[in-house]
């Protein structure tokens, strides 16, 4: 799908955050160990959370999804009816994953079928067999075994949010007391642990990256639980920066002023200024962006940094914004390889950037943007070529335009009920 964006409208009124899409993903998982129903609200309507569900489905999740559009569904898994993840299932997002933990927790041997590079599992196989599992690697085909234990404590190699969801919702059914070091702490992984809480487990440690989960293996299983999905802090974060960039007033409400305020800071430096209340964000017009002063050669710099620092799907989002900033920006991509890479679309519109190598970037501003055809390299990076169209002079199209889809609940729709000018075009 291809959509048109026309550049410069301000965006007006009111906008609401959806339900955050990691975090549904990995409810929808946890939501497996136990054969009682859960309910959970705030579903955001995302193609990931619907393949999530679909696999979820072929084995043996029930869901009744209540009224329509009220985002509220009932899960029920009476029985677990199959072992394995087959190729279709594994490769189509890194979110079915977390479906091990509900076999393994209840079958005890899962199997995971991927074309994908089995490095890139690395971390997470480390905390398995750090938790007792068998691992068996044959090609492309994992087998997994798991046993309940007394006491374990393990340091995760990375600050990995599937990582450490997948260690707690086996702790929470397998083991009696677990710690988990170098956990990751993002508003999702706090969704999973509250959700595990409801359920009838104990947490200690909730948002840090220190972790004891007293799990219910040996006493009663698993029960139901309620839960609504935390704001999506990315979507709004990110609409907030697009609102400012075309010189628009919008208020974002279904917001949580604890998981912005981080963001809210760097993106002052950046000289985007947002009032965050307890449930919505407030963005004034923009006429300008000053960078403060600086004595540095550098006026400001941006990195990503595990939560609760600057969130790497951020990023491409603070570039944007730096080519409309007044001054010079380091950006400092430090968690992952390549995701600089998506600056040559920036360039094609008229940004001045020095790519300095996969991981940093040189932002000269402000520059004046104009419409381009640009591709849509990936859901993390695509909120980011939308605000460069939405701030740009002319008409901007933007190729593989289904991937907004993907994570973020009718982000489109949403920016265009707000002033957006954008027109879906089907190839």
């Amino acid at each position: 799908m291809r959509i048109k964006v026309t550049g410069r409208q301000p965006l007006r009124g009111a906008y609401q955050a959806s339900g955050n899409s990691n975090a549904a993903m990995a409810l929808v998982a946890a939501s497996m160990l136990s054969g009682a129903p859960v309910e959970l609200a705030n579903m955001p309507d995302t193609v990931s959370v619907g393949v999530m569900l679909e696999i979820g489905a072929n084995l043996g999740l029930h869901v009744d999804e209540g009224l329509p559009g009220d985002g509220r569904i009932t899960l029920h898994t009476p029985h677990i009816t199959g072992r394995g993840l087959s190729r279709e299932h594994s490769d189509a997002l890194s979110g079915t994953l977390l479906l091990l933990a509900p076999i393994l927790a209840r079958r005890r041997h899962a199997r995971l079928s991927t074309d994908q590079s089995i490095s890139r599992l690395s971390a997470h196989l480390a905390a398995l067999r750090d938790l007792g599992c068998g691992v068996s690697i044959d090609g492309g085909v994992i087998d997994l075994r798991a046993e309940p234990w007394d006491s374990r404590e393990i340091v995760l190699e990375q600050t990995s949010v599937t990582a450490t969801a997948l260690v707690c919702m086996l702790a929470a059914a397998l083991g009696e007391r677990t710690v988990i070091l170098n956990a990751a702490s993002e508003p999702h992984v706090v969704d999973v642990l509250r959700l595990l809480e409801g359920m009838g487990a104990t947490v200690e440690g909730v948002g840090s990256n220190l972790i004891t989960v007293h799990g219910r293996f040996g006493k009663d299983d698993l029960g139901g639980a309620a839960l609504a999905v935390s704001p999506d802090h990315i979507e709004a974060a990110s609409v907030a920066a697009i609102a400012a960039l075309s010189g628009g007033r919008l208020t974002i409400e279904g917001t949580r002023r604890r998981d912005l305020r981080l963001i809210a800071r760097v993106y002052e430096r950046l000289g985007l200024h947002i009032s965050l209340d307890e449930d919505a964000v407030v963005v004034p017009v923009h006429d300008r962006f000053e960078v403060p002063n600086r004595d540095e050669d550098v006026d400001v710099t941006v990195e990503s940094a595990p939560w609760p620092g600057f969130p790497s799907d951020l990023i491409a989002m603070a570039t944007v914004i730096a080519t409309q900033a007044r001054g010079t920006t380091l950006i400092h991509e430090k968690l992952f390889n390549n995701r600089m890479l998506f600056t040559d679309r920036l360039t094609a519109m008229g940004a001045q950037i020095v790519l300095c190598d996969p991981h940093r970037a040189i932002v000269v501003g402000p520059t004046r943007l104009t419409g381009d055809y640009v591709d849509n390299p990936d859901v993390r990076t695509g909120l980011a070529v939308l605000a460069a169209a939405l701030c740009a002079q002319g008409e901007t199209i933007i190729d593989t335009a289904e991937a907004f889809d993907r994570s973020f609940a009718g982000v489109l729709d949403k920016l265009a009920a707000v002033g957006a000018h954008i027109r879906r075009a089907e190839l």
